[in-house]
């Protein structure tokens, strides 16, 4: 099953490994994870800079997405409840 995370971009299931506010990016470890990661050219950012919601990390990318985490969450759990 797959999550649309925003614009034309979905995510295996799968793939995905974590779901984050964006307020985490207020502690540094996040900064700097995301630092990193963006160095490395792993993060997308989905729609406009400065209006990310949540932070979509799969197995190959981090995703900057204008969606919350709580519609994430709901979503997910609209594609297990399909599955079973």
């Amino acid at each position: 099953m797959f999550l649309h995370i925003g614009g034309d971009n979905v995510v295996a299931l799968e793939e995905l490994v974590a779901i984050m506010d964006m307020e985490t990016t207020k502690r540094e470890s996040t900064r700097e994870f995301l630092g990193f990661a963006a160095d490395e050219k792993l993060v997308v950012h989905i729609g406009k800079r400065e209006r990310e919601k949540s932070i979509v990390i799969t197995a190959n990318r981090i995703y900057l997405s204008p969606i919350s985490t709580a519609t994430l969450l709901k979503r997910s759990l609209l594609q297990e409840e399909d599955v079973s």
